[in-house]
């Protein structure tokens, strides 16, 4: 019988090589070798190689999901009408907590929600629960009501693209940090300039057609 560390040993195998090569370009047996662990694990503890992306995926985005929940929770137990730039922090700061520029393992986070945004697998893009689903309708709900005029197919397209920057932001601030700064003031400088710059593109006019 598998050891209970082998499940952990998965999941984190496989968080470095999907966020490396896809889902698409890594295979099972390749997480299993660098796991340590024989090719019956994964179905024993996952079922299908899908469900242990899902796996993965899910615990990634928990802990950003939970405290964007609480970020929320505490807007509107203080205001029903917070700003959006108050909506903004609440949404990218825990991305910011959870992707620390000089952290190897905020990097890799960064690559697989990247990976999740952009790989062309079904099984990627399927990889959602119902917390994320969740989490995603309370937000969509609050800037609609913070920007009442943008329509809601343009609302749910900004929204996106505050995870899309976000996450490529820390990305590269890993792998090109700027030149002749401290991580931690480059790290909360960036997170600054983030809230600015995403509050800003938020808050523009709808698109006319």
């Amino acid at each position: 019988m598998a050891t209970p560390d082998t499940r952990t040993q998965i999941l984190d195998a496989a968080e470095h090589l999907f966020a490396e090569h896809g889902y698409r370009g890594t295979s099972v047996r390749a997480i299993t070798t660098l796991a340590g662990a024989n090719l019956a694990a994964v179905g024993y503890h996952f079922g299908s190689k899908a469900e242990l992306m899902a796996a993965v995926a899910r615990r990634v985005i928990e802990p950003i999901n939970a405290a964007q929940c609480t970020g929320l929770d505490k807007l509107l137990a203080r205001t029903p009408d917070p700003p959006v730039s108050e909506l903004v922090e609440a949404f990218v700061g825990p991305l910011f907590d959870e992707m620390p520029a000089g952290d190897e393992g905020g990097a890799r986070r960064s690559r697989l929600i990247v990976t999740i945004l952009s790989d062309p697998a079904e099984e990627v893009r399927g990889w959602t629960g119902s917390a994320e689903g969740a989490v995603r309708e309370r937000y969509l709900a609050a800037f609609a009501h913070a920007l009442p005029g943008l329509p809601p197919e343009e609302l749910w397209f900004r929204m996106r693209g505050l995870l899309a920057v976000t996450a490529v932001d820390r990305l590269d601030a890993h792998q090109r940090p700027s030149p002749g700064c401290e991580s931690p003031v480059a790290g909360e400088a960036a997170r600054r300039w983030a809230i600015t710059f995403l509050t800003a593109a938020m808050s523009a006019p709808p698109t006319r057609s």
